[in-house]
């Protein structure tokens, strides 16, 4: 029972250091920044976001008793680009994560072993956890990536400043 809420404990945390992450990387940049796109094949941060958002909504939502692919969920509108203000994006960005974290908080060790499903598929919910918080660290990296390629001026480091231990 103590490595089971060692483990929530441990994944929450990481989920909120993957939130922080991304918040410091895009508090950095104006809003034209979050739409740059380098080609038709790179995501913008802003598109990033909306999936990321789309995601945390089908995957967090009812997440223990329906398949975490919701059939209201449009996948490919995800990464259509728009115009939004920086607002709106992070009120997606803060939407996904408060369902994420008011469903991964509702948990109990008892329930970490039930199995659940995404589009069909038999996980854990520990197994559905740890392939969140990849997909989530995956996508925070490339904002993190793109938001030092677009800084106009110096970038705040997110963590140890380069050449500096």
């Amino acid at each position: 029972m103590e490595i089971t809420q060692n483990y929530l404990e441990s994944v929450i945390k990481q989920f909120h250091y993957y939130k922080s992450l991304g918040e410091k990387a895009i508090d950095q940049l104006e809003t034209k920044q979050l739409f740059y796109s380098g080609n038709e094949n790179t995501n913008s941060i802003a598109v990033i976001v909306k999936h990321m958002h789309g995601n945390m909504l089908s995957r967090w939502t009812d997440f223990l008793t329906t398949d975490g692919e919701k059939i209201w969920r449009k996948r490919n509108d995800e990464f259509e680009q728009e115009n939004m203000e920086k607002a709106t994006v992070l009120k997606m960005w803060d939407e996904g994560w408060d369902c994420l974290f008011k469903a991964i908080n509702s948990l109990n060790t008892g329930q970490l072993t039930e199995i659940i499903f995404i589009r069909g598929e038999k996980h854990s919910v520990i197994e559905a956890i740890n392939r969140q918080l990849a997909h989530y660290s995956y996508h925070i990296g490339q904002i993190v990536f793109a938001a030092k390629q677009l800084i106009e001026g110096e970038w705040k480091s997110l963590s140890i400043p380069k050449r500096k231990h």
